[in-house]
């Protein structure tokens, strides 16, 4: 048994003034995680550290986010971040600019092979 999906969590996160993709991108991760307390770790048996996570982050210009920045906002995992074309940039009216919208999906999967091996041997 390889890998396995547990969890697909979504946020949404908007730069209203300073048209900056990587703190729209930072406020989709932390809407998305901040309204769950996941133990599915310890249901298992694994530590948290074990969890597999990777982040879909859409935005108009995937190329302006800082997809490094954004990896110390996750209390623990080494979560692998990719940013993509989507989101929505909406002018503002005085054609002074941008609000920006970011959406993400944050993906969380164990290697449940790990799980039976420890178990096989008594840990």
């Amino acid at each position: 048994m390889p890998r396995k999906r547990m969890v697909i969590e979504y946020g949404m996160g908007t730069s209203l003034r300073r048209q900056d993709y990587t703190q729209a991108a930072r406020r989709a991760v932390e809407n998305a995680l901040w309204r769950n307390s996941l133990t599915l770790a310890e249901l298992f048996g694994f530590a948290r550290d074990d969890m597999r996570i990777e982040v879909e982050i859409g935005v108009q210009k995937p190329e302006a986010v800082d997809t490094e920045a954004l990896k110390g906002i996750f209390p623990y995992g080494a979560p692998e971040i990719r940013a993509r074309h989507g989101g929505l940039d909406t002018p503002k009216p005085d054609g002074n600019g941008a609000t920006l919208i970011a959406n993400c999906a944050i993906i969380v999967s164990f290697d449940m092979d790990s799980a039976a091996q420890g178990k096989e041997n008594g840990s």
